[in-house]
């Protein structure tokens, strides 16, 4: 399993030492771009799963694309 944590930064360095001894937990720290995109994608696949459930309208491409010109 993957958790992604929001930690601020100045106890960042205590939790990652912490994490560190345990021997089943790999922490790997990523770069604040990195987890907003990872949040971002989390965020579409949500959109994408009530769409398909018919919890969220969605629009045709063909009207999509003729907002856009």
């Amino acid at each position: 399993m993957k958790i992604l944590l929001d930690v601020n930064d100045h106890k960042a360095a205590f939790l990652l030492e912490l994490l560190k001894n345990f021997k089943f937990v790999k922490a790997t720290p990523i770069s604040s771009s990195k987890a907003d995109l990872i949040q971002e994608f989390q965020e579409a696949v949500e959109e994408v799963n009530l769409a398909k459930e018919g919890k969220l309208k969605t629009r045709n491409a063909e009207d999509l694309i003729n907002e856009l010109k």
